[in-house]
């Protein structure tokens, strides 16, 4: 049958067979969320220099408009500064909520891991062949 391969693999065996195939799942895991965490990460910490350089902006158009003999009207580019700002503020606060659920799914994936490798161990251990990390 098509696509039943991972469950019957997983399903044959007895116990001991299914806990290396979840410990593998698991092991997979594992990089793929430390490494999205890394990304997400550092998008939030650039997330955070580009606000900063927003505000900086919109602070020194703000003391040109006031320096300015001429009457120049820099309000409707400060609005949109400010707009973009509070955009950013936005997404930055998104990105720290799925950092965080990141960070709780990869404590979730290491507990599950080695809560596994526990019972895998008092099952009599590894099948001969497999190394033990």
């Amino acid at each position: 049958p098509r696509g039943g391969g991972a469950k019957m693999a997983a399903g044959s065996g007895g116990p001991a067979a299914r806990e290396l195939f979840a410990e593998g799942l698991l092991q997979f895991l594992r990089p793929a969320v430390r490494q999205l965490d890394g990304h997400v990460h550092a998008v939030r910490e650039s997330q955070v220099e580009l606000r900063e350089h927003i505000d900086s902006l919109a602070t020194e158009l703000c003391r040109i408009n006031e320096d300015q003999k001429v009457a120049l009207d820099l309000d409707p580019y400060v609005k949109k500064l400010l707009n973009a700002r509070r955009r950013v503020v936005l997404v930055n606060n998104i990105l720290q909520n799925a950092q965080e659920r990141l960070r709780r799914l990869n404590h979730s994936v290491a507990k599950e891991t080695v809560r596994r490798k526990a019972m895998l161990e008092a099952a009599g251990g590894y099948p001969q062949g497999l190394p033990s990390k």
